[in-house]
C-alpha cells in the first residue's frame, strides 16, 4: 500500500514538473512574439525618418545604440524618446527570455529524455525540452506516424476504394512543436551538402526534386518520428553511414 502511494506521489510530482516546463515554453514563446513586434515597430518608426535598418535583432540593436550615442540622425528629440522607450522594453524582454532559457537548460541537464532528443539532428535545447515536456508518455501514440499526425506534419488522407489520395499537410494538432521542428529542419536543410549519412543522401535527393520549404516539412516529419522512437525505446540517435 505504501509503495503504491509513493509511486502515485512520484507520478504526480513528475507531471507537475513537466507542466511547469511547458508553462516556461509558453511564456518564452509569448516573450519572443512580443520581441518581434517591438523589433518591427522600431524599424518602422526609423523608416519614417528615412533611417533604414536591416532585418534581424542585431541590426536593430546597433541602430538603437547609434541613436543613443549619435546626434547626427535627423530624428526629433521626441522621436528619440519614443524609440528609446521601445528599446527599454526590448531589453527587458531579452532578459526575460534568457532567464527562461537558463531554467530550461537546468531542467534539460536533469532529464534523460530531453538529452536523448538533443542527439537528433535539427533538435536543440528548446525543441528537446518542449518535446520532453509535452510527451511524457510516448506510449499514448501507437507509432511515429501517429505522433507526426498529432503535430500536423503528415498529408491529409482522402482515400477510398483501396486508392490512396494524399492532400496537403494537415497543420492540425500542436502548432508550437510543429513550428520548432520545422525551424530545426531548416537548419538541417542548409547543412545537407555536408551531412555524410544515409539521411543526408536522402535530403540531398529531395532538394534536387522539391522546393526547400517542402523538404523542410518532410525532414520535420522524419524528425518527429525519430523523436517518438527515441522516447519509446529509451535510446540515443545514431546516424546510419552513407553507402
Amino acid at each position: 500500500m505504501q509503495k503504491s502511494v509513493f509511486l502515485l506521489l512520484r507520478l504526480l510530482w513528475r507531471n507537475h514538473c513537466v507542466l511547469n516546463q511547458w508553462r516556461l515554453h509558453r511564456s518564452r514563446d509569448l516573450s519572443m512574439r512580443q520581441r518581434t513586434m517591438i523589433l518591427n515597430a522600431v524599424r518602422a518608426h526609423c523608416a519614417e525618418f528615412g533611417i533604414i535598418a536591416a532585418q534581424g535583432a542585431r541590426k536593430v540593436s546597433e541602430l538603437v545604440i547609434s541613436l543613443r550615442n549619435d546626434d547626427t540622425h535627423a530624428v526629433p528629440q521626441i522621436g528619440v524618446c519614443a524609440l528609446l522607450s521601445l528599446a527599454s522594453q526590448l531589453d527587458s524582454l531579452e532578459q526575460e527570455v534568457r532567464r527562461i532559457e537558463r531554467q530550461l537548460l537546468a531542467w534539460h541537464r536533469q532529464n534523460a529524455a530531453s538529452q536523448r532528443l538533443e542527439t537528433i539532428p535539427g533538435i536543440g535545447l528548446i525543441t528537446a525540452t518542449a518535446l520532453a515536456a509535452s510527451v511524457p508518455d510516448p506510449t499514448v501514440f501507437k507509432s511515429g506516424r501517429q505522433f507526426a499526425a498529432y503535430l500536423g506534419l503528415v498529408p491529409r488522407q482522402n482515400s477510398s476504394g483501396g486508392k490512396d489520395r494524399l492532400g496537403h499537410i494537415s497543420k492540425m494538432g500542436n502548432g508550437y512543436l510543429r513550428r520548432l521542428l520545422v525551424i530545426g529542419a531548416n537548419s538541417v536543410t542548409r547543412r545537407a551538402p555536408t551531412i555524410d549519412s544515409r539521411t543526408g543522401t536522402w535530403e540531398r535527393s529531395l532538394l534536387e526534386r522539391k522546393p526547400t520549404r517542402v523538404v523542410s516539412v518532410a525532414i520535420a516529419n522524419k524528425t518527429a518520428r525519430a523523436a517518438w522512437a527515441l522516447l519509446s525505446k529509451g535510446e540515443s540517435y545514431k546516424a546510419t553511414p552513407a553507402f
